[in-house]
């Protein structure tokens, strides 16, 4: 954790706090409620929900609690794997929101193939596509493909074994299908992205299925709100090098987008 050198933060008790404190403070709140939002942490500690971030990051790295969308979890908790489609859908609406439309800046001008990716923000790209471009979609969403069942698109439905955890088709036949697709631009998500883990999510069949989505598309955007940057899952499904774009919200911190753009990946701030 912090070294006791770092200068003191004030609680909301009003009692000078180290850094350290803070941390073992944060640890054992999380460890008490079973899970806790960043934003309720900056709150109760009065730092930036920047800094609350960070001290997840070292308290993860400790393995005092799991970091997840919004928040943290105790370490010991399993529901920490993979939060359901419905939960994460409730996190950090606006972002998503600005997210999806930012990403609208990469359809190609009039006719493409695309390939969306489950989760909560590429369905809201999907409710936002243009109506007036020939579009011919494929993907292994269910909300996806009930979104664009009635709207002027070509839609494919991935085959596979649907999760009901996240609504999506994997497994060997979803991989099988995607193998003979070449789209020319896939929108996908993640549940954790940085530098040496790349992309990840918590599910090896998720994650193989996202591998075959981006080895199936010319191009490759990332759509990800910041509360996963810096976040590291069990299973890789891609290294930043396999993505040509990231988007992402405004509470990405100068720090990160410089390390991220530093490695060639373009960033777009939503």
């Amino acid at each position: 954790m912090a070294a006791h050198g770092d200068r003191p933060q004030e609680a909301g008790s009003g009692v000078a706090m180290y850094a350290e404190e803070r941390q073992q403070a944060m640890a054992e709140l999380v460890t008490r409620r079973g899970r806790v939002s960043v934003v309720e942490l900056a709150k109760t500690f009065e730092v930036t929900t920047e800094t609350v971030r960070r001290d997840l990051s070292t308290l993860e790295g400790h393995g005092l609690l799991r970091r997840v969308h919004g928040g943290a979890l105790p370490p010991d908790s399993v529901t920490w794997l993979e939060a359901r489609l419905s939960d994460r859908d409730l996190a950090n609406t606006a972002e998503k929101e600005r997210i999806a439309r930012a990403a609208l800046q990469f359809l190609p001008q009039r006719e493409a193939t695309l390939i969306l990716d489950a989760g909560s923000t590429t369905i809201r790209l999907a409710e936002i596509l243009p109506q007036d471009h020939r579009l011919t979609v494929f993907t292994h969403a269910v909300p996806i493909a009930s979104r664009l069942a009635e709207q002027e698109v070509e839609l494919h439905l991935l085959p596979g074994r649907v999760r009901s955890r996240t609504l999506a088709a994997v497994g060997v036949d979803t991989i099988a299908a995607l193998d003979r697709v070449r789209a020319d631009l896939a929108f996908v998500g993640t549940n954790g992205i940085g530098l040496s883990h790349g992309l990840s999510t918590p599910d090896h069949e998720e994650a193989a299925t996202k591998s075959a989505l981006i080895a199936a598309a010319a191009r490759v955007v990332v759509l990800c709100d910041s509360s996963k940057i810096g976040v590291e899952r069990t299973m890789q499904f891609a290294k930043l090098s396999d993505v040509d774009v990231l988007v992402t919200d405004d509470q990405i911190t100068r720090a990160q987008r410089k390390e991220l753009e530093s490695t060639g990946l373009e960033v777009v701030v939503a």
